[in-house]
């Protein structure tokens, strides 16, 4: 006998998520991401190892370029001054974290297009793809993020660094959540509006790439003018990168007030997100 009950209303609530409904399919959410996983190294030759292969020519790229030749400051704070830290590392700590929250941005914002063929046959609840591309990055990001830390004990083994693992790399799970949180809330907003508007589809592309020079991934945070620090840091991505580093290098210091700033600005990014998002799902197949 089946138990199960579905409820059909006409009421409108102002903000329609229904998290027991994304629970009850979340081996849809598995399976979402198992095709998003495959589907992208499907028929290479490296397979995953792109995911390792791309955030490291980058990140030697802008050692080369940003740090060598530019020889722009790898400081995020004057108090870190004395303590030796690769320029290799931190420039692949910023890579990894923003390849990580651009790529759940962009897939995000794709959700409504570049599902258009499924979402018009069958029903389940539309934020199970978001959340599916959220996880399928999420895999990406770990294959990077073990790099990362075989790259920081072959340094500490040379002798070329003297970081040490302290307590404030428990923050790097919430780091993560947050990259994951705010990525998927402008990318839901981009995917509602991109049903109307596809010109957005064009334009996100590139506002992401200079939104990446407008965060310190490429230099350190003393390189921004102490009379712009208070509106740079506004930026939720500045706090990111810069605590993760700090987290994980111990490069910089931790601005608690900003951190706070920028979780607030992730929590209301997402619910603005969520709410055009499941406004939008039921009419969007009228208009995309």
């Amino acid at each position: 006998m089946n138990d199960s009950i579905t409820v059909i209303s006409s009421k409108r609530k102002i903000f329609n998520l229904n998290l027991k409904e994304l629970w009850k399919y979340r081996d849809l959410i598995f399976l979402f991401v198992k095709r998003d996983f495959v589907s992208k190294y499907k028929q290479t030759v490296l397979g995953p190892l792109w995911a390792i292969i791309q955030p490291l020519f980058t990140t030697l790229v802008f050692t080369v370029i940003f740090g060598n030749l530019a020889r722009l400051t790898t400081m995020d704070s004057i108090n870190q001054e004395g303590l030796v830290i690769p320029s290799f590392l931190f420039y692949m700590c910023g890579n990894i974290c923003w390849a990580y929250f651009s790529g759940c941005l962009n897939s995000c914002g794709n959700t409504f297009i570049g599902n258009a063929g499924i979402l018009g046959k069958v029903y389940f609840p539309r934020l199970v793809m978001p959340i599916s591309v959220i996880f399928s990055q999420l895999i990406n990001f770990i294959i990077q993020f073990t790099m990362l830390i075989i790259f920081i004990a072959y340094f500490i083994i040379a002798g070329t660094t003297d970081l040490k693992i302290t307590v404030n790399i428990i923050m790097l799970p919430i780091l993560v959540l947050q990259m994951g949180l705010l990525g998927m809330g402008f990318g839901i907003i981009v995917s509602a509006l991109t049903t109307k508007y596809r010109d957005l589809v064009m334009l996100v592309g590139f506002a992401v790439s200079l939104w990446q020079y407008a965060t310190p991934v490429a230099y350190g945070l003393c390189l921004i003018p102490e009379e712009w620090m208070g509106l740079y840091k506004l930026n939720p991505m500045t706090m990111i990168v810069t605590t993760f580093r700090y987290s994980l290098l111990g490069s910089g210091s931790m601005d608690w007030a900003y951190y706070g700033i920028s979780w607030l600005v992730t929590v209301i990014v997402l619910a603005i997100g969520v709410l055009l998002f499941t406004r939008v799902e039921k009419t969007f197949m009228d208009t995309i």
